[in-house]
């Protein structure tokens, strides 16, 4: 049997005295593209930081590609929800997705034309080479947004983790976003934690519902009633061509 890209054992975490993870177990396979689901505090943004070795558990064992966190790191291409940048800083879109190859390049030395064409590449495929040379802080949230996503890219990861990855972003581009992930997902495992599973199930192939514990489902076994008990509170999701 194929060892997971992810495995996730009992993991518990706390903030304080507020539980946040209770005893979680999660694989992620390698033909997945999966959603993490949840309420707010729920723990998703908490978990994906965990597999990516950013904190540690409080509980438990995490191994991504066999290893520890904090080994595989550099393999996997994140996307967070939100990025903080000094406004006076002059860095441009170009100079922010070439810093995904820096895992590609030895410290000091010069970005490689193999660094640029991949910067170029994640570029093109979210529409900003236009905005190629135009600083940061010049950008709208949605362009901030489309710089991370393809820093990400560039870094031709073995794994695409993403928090929220088209929050500000207008829906023509969120469109192509996911196509564009539908593609990757052929080579690469992809998670993404989400609130819009009625978009997202177009996409995914599994739904992780989360709030402290975490059950794991084919997205078509995804129900309203399953969800409500997640949020406690009714809830009515549309899936496209179906209502769930």
């Amino acid at each position: 049997m194929t060892q997971p890209a992810v495995e996730v054992r009992d993991i518990s975490f706390r903030y304080g005295r507020n539980l946040v993870l209770d005893g979680v177990n999660l694989d992620i396979r390698h033909d997945d593209f999966i959603a993490i689901i949840g309420p707010n505090g729920g723990g998703k943004t908490t978990l994906l930081k965990i597999i990516l070795g950013l904190i540690e558990p409080a509980a438990g064992t995490v191994r991504v590609f066999g290893e520890p966190p904090s080994r595989t790191r550099h393999r996997i291409g994140y996307i967070p929800q939100h990025a903080q940048f000094d406004a006076d800083f002059p860095i441009t879109v170009e100079q922010v997705v070439l810093m995904g190859r820096l895992g590609h390049t030895k410290l000091g030395r010069r970005y490689t034309a193999q660094d640029r064409e991949a910067a170029h590449r994640a570029m093109a495929a979210l529409e900003l080479e236009p905005l190629a040379k135009r600083e940061l802080s010049a950008l709208s949230g949605g362009e901030r947004q489309r710089t991370l996503a393809a820093r990400a890219l560039a870094s031709e990861p073995d794994m695409l983790a993403m928090d929220e990855p088209t929050a500000s972003v207008d829906s023509r581009v969120e469109q192509s976003f996911y196509d564009m992930l539908r593609e990757l997902h052929a080579r690469m495992p992809i998670v993404l934690v989400s609130h819009d599973l009625g978009f997202v199930s177009a996409y995914v192939n599994r739904v992780a519902c989360l709030n402290q514990r975490l059950v794991v489902s084919a997205v078509e076994e995804v129900r309203a009633h399953d969800l409500e008990a997640m949020y406690g509170a009714p809830v009515k999701m549309w899936s496209h061509a179906c209502e769930l």
